[in-house]
């Protein structure tokens, strides 16, 4: 995940599509595996990128309806800003959930050691501290394989990140659950009450 390269500012565009991505990702899971690690990198983060809306209700949707499906997320280096955005987050999320989240630093030896530990460096993106230098994202092939997976998960019915219905074995994310974001103004989010 890359949050610098977001191309949307609506909230409800963005649960939509975290709900999609972590629904398509299940789906690919291996049989034996249930969680996923989450490779996080904040370069080019920046305020502007920063919503507290959309991190509370990220953090809702992941906590209640993919409860165990994180098994790490590493933060690779986050700018200075985001610890004082992580504090304000934190609350929002279980203690088991916080455990769970490593902040990893290129120009530290022991950040580095967290990486080496799970991930192969030969297939690991230079970009990461990996060797691997010839992957770069290409937005056609992805959109050509979640159109893929789209067909073969949901068959002819129409998918999209910004108009499916997606659900997983244990809960339903609906439309009024998503309409929370449109109903819950700013500054109530800020004070913490709703």
């Amino acid at each position: 995940m890359r949050p610098s390269c977001q191309n949307t500012k609506s909230p409800k565009g963005q649960i939509r599509f975290l709900v999609y991505c972590m629904e398509n990702a299940i789906m690919n899971l291996p049989d034996n595996q249930e969680q996923m690690v989450w490779l996080i990198d904040f370069h080019g983060f920046n305020m502007s990128h920063l919503s507290i809306k959309v991190s509370r209700e990220t953090a809702h949707v992941l906590q209640e309806h993919y409860p165990e499906r994180l098994g790490l997320a590493i933060l690779y280096n986050p700018p200075k800003i985001f610890e004082p955005f992580w504090k304000m987050v934190k609350p929002f999320l279980e203690p088991k959930t916080c455990n769970k989240v490593k902040f990893v630093y290129s120009d530290d030896n022991l950040s580095k050691k967290i990486l080496e530990d799970i991930f192969d460096m030969e297939q690991l993106e230079v970009a990461f501290g990996g060797e691997n230098s010839d992957l770069s994202f290409n937005f056609e092939k992805y959109a050509e394989r979640m159109r893929e997976d789209d067909l073969k998960f949901y068959g002819n019915t129409p998918v999209s990140s910004t108009s499916a219905h997606f659900t997983n074995s244990d809960s339903e994310v609906s439309d009024t659950e998503m309409k929370r974001l449109e109903d819950i103004p700013d500054e109530k989010i800020k004070t913490g009450t709703s």
